[in-house]
Formats: structure tokens, sequence, C-alpha cells
């Protein structure tokens, strides 16, 4: 199952996506699919919905067209497809390779998603600066040796690179383009099914091996013409042999391959026209000082890639465990139930008759309580109606020193006379800052407030055992010790459907 038009378009990140996808319990569902958007900040609703009424959905929407889940914008009198690739098709064609499921999502805005870091913002100057310095310092023959040498390793890169989960549009692009997926199959065939195995590396890591020596070789020529010859030479043997896997073994041609191989031709032809036979002794031992550096380097990488593949693939196995409604419904309502005297005192959020009501024990003064107040607020604003919320500080005016019962009494005067929406504001505040003069001077008209009811509410904390900061009451039910407070975001659709919880 393959996406990656449709995660592009949203500015997911693959490897994230696909994690959190292959680990939902329900995998490779479409209820597994529109939970991973979810918790990844793509709000959306999935419907089974008769192609009759189709007529009546939004300008963009997510079906399943032939077996994948695909992204459809209307244009005019034909729609765009995001999947894989990227296309235009027809009303007819929509209709008839689409399932009824559809699915709907919010407007993404501008800065909703992540951006992630790329290697090509260092990799691409560093390029840059060595051909300069071929340019300005070398002559013609030799800086295009090196021109040579940045495509073979740039090449060779983004095929490396698809060991460490990065998809390279690159590669796809070569080797096919949009609509080709027999020859993509046909390069990943003969990338995948190679035989030489050194250390874990195949021929396509030895590439660039082959190429990041090259280039360092050549930053010292023309001393080193000598070299680079020989090795250019010795380079066809690796085309000799990657024919003879393509024509005999695969009998399929990879155009990666095809690539790689005009590049090595490239060397080859300047070496032979323009290089001389004489080898220095003074940089005799560089090639293999260069080589035995990169490629024990390369094998590293490769073995630190193998194992967190493998650590990947076993989280996911536990994880697929762990998210299964069912074992966290059950490790939920083991402990007794909780009935506080009035969850609506004091610092009450969301809707008043909400079905699902979240208690939050805090402490202004605990570091881990941040958090868990951002995990609240989002519930609460993705959810408006349908979740309310108590935040219960475990607190008591007697036994407190003045700091915190002025803190307190802060954030009463606030909830009282300007709302939760300030309420809420103040608390992110204070626990960016923790710093009760920033505090004191952000919000200096505040008025001591009588905190007899938040005092009620602390000793009941404390009756019921809750001395531990921060924790999760679901609807009496206390947060699971086994899961991460994140991991409510992946159950709270169910929570709200689940009767026996919302009783």
């Amino acid at each position: 199952m393959n996406f990656d038009k449709l995660l592009n378009h949203f500015k997911l990140d693959k490897p994230e996506f696909s994690f959190q996808f292959q680990s939902h319990p329900s995998y490779p569902s479409a209820l597994a699919f529109s939970d991973t958007l979810n918790f990844l900040g793509i709000k959306n609703d999935a419907y089974e919905l008769e192609k009759k009424y189709w007529g009546e959905l939004p300008q963009e929407f997510i079906t399943i067209y032939n077996n994948d889940f695909s992204l459809i914008q209307r244009e005019k009198q034909n729609f765009r497809l995001f999947s894989n690739d990227i296309k235009n098709i027809s009303k007819e064609d929509l209709y008839k390779n689409t399932t009824d499921f559809v699915l709907l999502f919010a407007e993404i805005k501008e800065g909703q998603v992540k951006n992630k870091f790329k290697y090509s913002y260092f990799i691409y100057p560093i390029f840059g600066v060595i051909f300069l310095y071929s340019l300005l310092f070398l002559n013609w023959q030799c800086a295009l040796f090196n021109l040579f040498s940045i495509m073979g390793i740039y090449i060779s890169f983004e095929l490396f690179s698809k060991k460490l989960g990065k998809d390279s549009s690159i590669i796809s692009g070569i080797c096919g383009g949009i609509n080709s997926n027999k020859l993509k199959k046909d390069c990943s065939s003969i990338i995948e099914n190679d035989k030489i195995n050194i250390m874990g590396l195949k021929l396509a890591d030895f590439s660039l091996v082959y190429f990041i020596s090259v280039l360092l070789i050549g930053l010292f020529l023309p001393v080193t013409v000598g070299i680079l010859k020989f090795l250019s030479y010795a380079s066809v043997l690796v085309i000799c042999y990657s024919f003879y896997i393509q024509i005999f073994i695969e009998k399929t041609l990879c155009k990666v391959c095809l690539l790689i191989i005009a590049v090595l031709g490239g060397q080859i032809l300047v070496s032979s026209f323009f290089f001389g036979n004489e080898i220095s002794t003074k940089v005799f031992f560089l090639p293999l000082l260069a080589f035995v550096v990169i490629f024990f380097g390369l094998a590293f990488i490769n073995e630190l890639t193998e194992q967190k593949e493998n650590y990947r693939k076993s989280v996911i196995k536990n994880l697929k465990f762990k998210r299964n409604y069912e074992v966290f419904k059950r490790e939920l309502v083991t402990r007794d139930k909780i009935n506080f005297v009035n969850n609506k005192n004091g610092f009450f959020l969301g809707g008043q008759n909400a079905e699902l009501h979240i208690s939050l024990v805090s402490n202004p003064y605990c570091g881990f309580c941040k958090n868990a107040h951002e995990i609240l607020e989002k519930l609460l604003k993705n959810y408006p109606d349908r979740i309310s919320s108590q935040i219960r500080f475990n607190f008591s005016s007697e036994k407190e020193d003045e700091k915190l019962v002025q803190l307190i009494s802060g954030f009463k005067d606030i909830y009282d006379t300007k709302g939760e929406g300030e309420f809420l504001k103040s608390l992110r505040f204070w626990f960016e800052n923790r710093d009760e003069k920033h505090f004191d001077k952000k919000e200096s008209s505040l008025n001591y407030k009588d905190l007899q009811g938040l005092d009620e509410i602390g000793k009941e904390n404390f009756t019921h055992g809750l001395n531990f900061t921060p924790t999760f009451i679901i609807n009496g039910y206390r947060f699971p010790d086994k899961y991460e407070r994140e991991d409510i975001f992946y159950f709270i659709d169910e929570l709200l459907e689940d009767d026996d919880v919302l009783k």
C-alpha cells in the first residue's frame, strides 16, 4: 500500500506516519488510516457514502482508489488524484475504481504540520563548494572528473537513504516516473536482489563508497591522476557485473544502474584522454585509506539502520497489542471507580452536558503537568461539546506557602471574571515560565478569592489517594499507569462511543 503523494500533500513525515499506521491494531483498515491522520493532527471523519451523493462532497476528500488510500481534488469536469502518483482521472474512472468509503478532513492551516530537517540543507552546499574549488584551482578536465563523482555520490546516496527510511522522488522519477510501476519494480528487484553482501553492504552501497573515495582523491588532483585513472579502469569490472545481473539474471534493465554506469563511463573517458599514468608515492596509500575509512563508516551506519528497523518492527508488534481498545479498556476499568462529590466545582471546562468527563489532578509546581495540560487543552479544542473537564489542584490553603495560595487565588480570579478561555491562557503562560514575578506582572489586577471550594477539592484528592500529579481521571476511572498520557488520543473516539464508560 503506497500513498506517497497523499502524504506529501499533507506535509506528513512518511516514516512517522508508517510507524503509527502499522502499529494500529486495525492496520491496514480505513479505521487505522483515519485514526493515524487524527493522531498526527489531520482532523477527519469517515463515512460510507453511495456514489449518487458524491456530488455534494467538498473540493477535497480521501477515498480508496484501486486499493490505495487516495486524495481526490475536484477540478471542473475531472478529478486530480494523489496516491502513489499524481494524475488526472475522469468522473467515470473515479466512480468505477473506488469504494463507498469517504474521509472528510478539516482545512490544514499554515504551520499546523512540522517541517522536517533535510540532509539536502547541508549536502548540496558541500557539493557546491567542492565543485567551485575544482573550477577555480584545477583544470577543466579535473573539474569535470570531480563533477562526475558528485553526480555519482548524489545518485548513490539517494539509493542508500532508502535504508534510512527516506523515499527519494529523484529515484522514483528515474525509475519510470508517473504511471510506470513496472519499471519501478524492476529497479527495486535488481537493487534488492543483489547477491553481493559484505558486512551488510551491497553493490549499490559500494557505489557510494567508491564515489566518495574518488571525490576525496580528486581534491588532490593533478597529483592523483594516475590513481584515478587506475580506479576508473577497475570500475569496468563492476560495469560488466551489473550488466550481467540485469541482462542474464533479472532479465530487465534498471534505469538507476544504467545512470551510475553512465557516470562511471564518463570518468573512464575523461581519465583515458586527459590523465597520465604516473602514480606519486606520496599519495599511493590515499585511496586505500579513504576506501577503508568510508567503507567501515558506511557499514557501521548500515548496521545501526538494520538494528533500528528491527527495533521498529518489534515496537510495532508491541504497540498493536497495547493500542487495542479492549486491552486499554480492561486496564482502565480494573480499579475501583472514583466518585467525586461534585466534579463541576472550581475550574470546570468544556460542555456542561458532555458525555465524557476528564478530571486532571495537577499541581502548578509539577514539571510534568505542563504536558498533561496541553493534552487536555487539545482534547477540549477537538471535542468542545462532547468532552468536559475539571482541573483539580492538589492544594490546601492551610498547609501551602503564601506564594502558592496567591497563585491559585489568581487562577480563580481569572476563571471567575474572564472565563475559561483566559484561564487556560494563564495556565499556559504559567507552565511556560513558572515564575511568580512574571505571572504577577502579567496579571497585575488580580483580586484575592475565597478558596474554600478548592480546599475541598484538594482534600478529596488526598482522600482518594491521588497524591501524584499529573493524573487523568476519565469518567471516574483512573488512566492506566501502563499507558503514556499521549495514548489517550488513540482511544478518545472509542471512549466517546463506549456506553460502559459513558454511563
